[in-house]
Parts: C-alpha cells; sequence; structure tokens
C-alpha cells in the first residue's frame, strides 16, 4: 500500500463513492419511485396528487426539516401508493428503480414491498409479484444490476394478513423472492404478533429481515431476534441502549441495515452527529448503508456513503469496508455471495487504484474473511 504521508489516499469524492460497486439492501419499492413517474402515472390513472409539477410534489413528498416523526413520514406513502396500483405501474417503478440504482454502480439490490398495499383496484398477489419480479428482470437484462424481492408484513395489520404475504414468500422461494420482513410502526404493534407468519417463513428456510429499533426500543429489537429469528434488522438505532444485545448482534454477525438520511428525518436520530453508525462500526458490528427510500427520503447509495464521510468521519478504507459488509450481508446463497465478493474486492482494488493509490490494506484485509 502507498506510503500515507508521501502518497496519500485519494479524497473521497461524489467521483469516487458512485464508482465503487455496491449495496442497496434496505430499499422499498413504494418509497422509491422517480418523481416525474409519480406525475405521469397519476395523469393516466386520474389519480388527484397534492401538487402537478416536479417542484411542487417534491415539497409535498421529500421528507425534510418538516417530518417530525415515523408516522409523519410514513403519510408521505400515500401520494405512491395511490399510483401504483396497476400491473404496468409497479412494473415500472422496479425497473426504473433497479435501472437507477445500476447508474451509481449498485451491484446488488433488494427491493421491498407489501403487495397487500397494492390490492385496491383488484390486482391479485400474484400478478403483484409477477409484475415487480418482471421489472426487475428487465433491468438486470439490460444493465446486469443483481436484485431480488423482501415480501413485507405490517405490523399494524391483522397477524393472519402476515400469514397470507408469508405463504406468498413462500410460494416464490427461488424464483426472486429472498426474504420476508415486518415493516410499518413499531410502538403499539410488537412483532410477537405476527409470529405464525415468521415461522411460517422459518420453517420453509426463508430469511427474514425485521424493522426494529427504528422508533422504539432495544425490546424491539430482541423480540425479532429472539422470537422471530431474524437475520438482519432493519435500522436498529436504539441498540446501543442494550450493551447485552448489542454484544449478543455482534457475536452472531447479525448485520444492521442503516439508512442514516432517514433515521434523522423521522427523528429516529437528532442528527447526524447522533447516529450511532459510527459507533456500530469502531465496535465492529456488521453495519450495511442504505437508502430506505429514495424518492421520500431524496438519495441515493453515493450520498449515503457521503453522509457517512462527511458527517460521521468515514474514511476511504472505512467505506470500502461498509461496502463489503453491504454484500457479506446479501440474502444470496453462501457459494454465489463467495464469488460476489471476489469479484467486488477486484473492482473496489481497481477503483481505489484508478483514483490514486492501491486498495486500503483495511479492505484487503475484510475481504479475505469470505463471506462470514
Amino acid at each position: 500500500m502507498a506510503d500515507p504521508i508521501r502518497d496519500p489516499l485519494p479524497a473521497v469524492t461524489e467521483e469516487l463513492v458512485r464508482a465503487l460497486p455496491k449495496t442497496d439492501l434496505h430499499c422499498h419499492l413504494d418509497g422509491s419511485l422517480r418523481l416525474r413517474t409519480v406525475l405521469e402515472l397519476a395523469e393516466r390513472q386520474r389519480v388527484k396528487l397534492p401538487a402537478v409539477t416536479p417542484e411542487g410534489l417534491a415539497k409535498a413528498i421529500h421528507m425534510g426539516e418538516t417530518c417530525r416523526s415515523l408516522e409523519d413520514y410514513l403519510t408521505a406513502f400515500d401520494v405512491t401508493l395511490a399510483v401504483l396500483q396497476t400491473e404496468e405501474a409497479l412494473e415500472r417503478a422496479a425497473y426504473e428503480l433497479a435501472i437507477d440504482a445500476a447508474a451509481e454502480n449498485v451491484r446488488y439490490l433488494e427491493v421491498r414491498y407489501s403487495p397487500v398495499l397494492h390490492t385496491r383496484s383488484g390486482l391479485k398477489p400474484t400478478t403483484i409479484v409477477d409484475a415487480v419480479l418482471e421489472g426487475l428482470r428487465v433491468a438486470e437484462r439490460e444493465t446486469g444490476i443483481r436484485s431480488n424481492v423482501i415480501i413485507c408484513g405490517i405490523r399494524h395489520m391483522d397477524p393472519v394478513t402476515s400469514v397470507r404475504l408469508a405463504e406468498l414468500a413462500v410460494a416464490y422461494k427461488g424464483k426472486g423472492v429472498v426474504g420476508f420482513d415486518l415493516a410499518g410502526a413499531e410502538e403499539g404493534h410488537p412483532a410477537r404478533r405476527h409470529r405464525d407468519a415468521i415461522q411460517l417463513i422459518l420453517d420453509n428456510n426463508v430469511n427474514v429481515t425485521i424493522h426494529a429499533g427504528e422508533a422504539f426500543g432495544p425490546e424491539s429489537i430482541a423480540q425479532a431476534v429472539h422470537w422471530c429469528g431474524a437475520h438482519r434488522i432493519g435500522h436498529g438505532v436504539r441498540l446501543r441502549e442494550s450493551g447485552d444485545l448489542l454484544n449478543y448482534l455482534n457475536d452472531h454477525r447479525i448485520p444492521l441495515e442503516m439508512c442514516p438520511s432517514s433515521n434523522v428525518q423521522t427523528g429516529s436520530v437528532p442528527n447526524f452527529a447522533a447516529h450511532p453508525l459510527r459507533f456500530y462500526f469502531d465496535f465492529g458490528l456488521r453495519v450495511t448503508v442504505n437508502t430506505d427510500n429514495r424518492l421520500i427520503t431524496d438519495t441515493s447509495s453515493t450520498k449515503e456513503l457521503l453522509v457517512a464521510h462527511r458527517e460521521m468521519g468515514f474514511t476511504l478504507e472505512d467505506l470500502c469496508t461498509l461496502v463489503v459488509q453491504g454484500f457479506k450481508s446479501a440474502f444470496l446463497p453462501f457459494r454465489e455471495k463467495a464469488d460476489l465478493l471476489r469479484q467486488v474486492n477486484a473492482e473496489i482494488a481497481e477503483v481505489v487504484g484508478r483514483f490514486g493509490v492501491t486498495a486500503p490494506a483495511s479492505q484487503q484485509a475484510t475481504s479475505a474473511g469470505g463471506c462470514g
């Protein structure tokens, strides 16, 4: 490796971060449409929106300083879901999401959504899943981006609905669906109420990730892990409130799907300086950086990594490690993941070398650990 004094690492720029291969493991389809697509779909479907221009609609649904809580944040989905009730719209939204991710060199994407939220016009759940998968596969053929689907149960809905969604996920195992999630507001809607759905998922050896510790305390994370067997945790910003649980997740290498900009907007943390990503990373937790909702949060994978650099002090070496941890945490079969990691590590070395030096030593050390 180059001498850090005589030959320093290149500056972390948007161009460099965009060039790095990346993952986005926590990305909601209904929160990640293109702004103009929302407007076009609304016009075609005669759906009334809070604004009819890109600027006006952005002001209405981009969650910045006006957002006061997770519940407030979730109201923006009323707009996007209104136009995602047709097969054509779902396929288009999935296709464009994957295309946009590929444009910033996201190599592996996991798209999550709840089919039950797209049945207002009578679409069958299987039709909904097929439409999303078709959009993703078309994007893959055009760009090479690999993508899979995570089906979401909704915490505040009847647990029987979650069982129906779990059955759907099981039916599509090996056909593009790689996991099951519980999403929605945590407080007052404990994950244990949906244990029958989760047990069906686990009985069929499907991956589980659960939104937990975003707007509720570490007991929510404990339920996700100990009651529901979660293989990953969505957000987990409040994990730091329980040292024992934090060490348990660390010891068992249970990844956290962190979404810094979204966490600030929902009030899960007051600002970037208070975000636990830096502490978790330094402590050795398996952390990943994700978008959550590209449209509603007005972000991208590149932007989120730049937030980690500019607001939390992540160096280029740290960012390379974050990137590798994203690929290690993917819901992919072990051998596929190992092959992908070899390709990714070679590409990271090439990108960093192209911008000035050989791959950071810490990234090389991280890659040597395989998929574990």
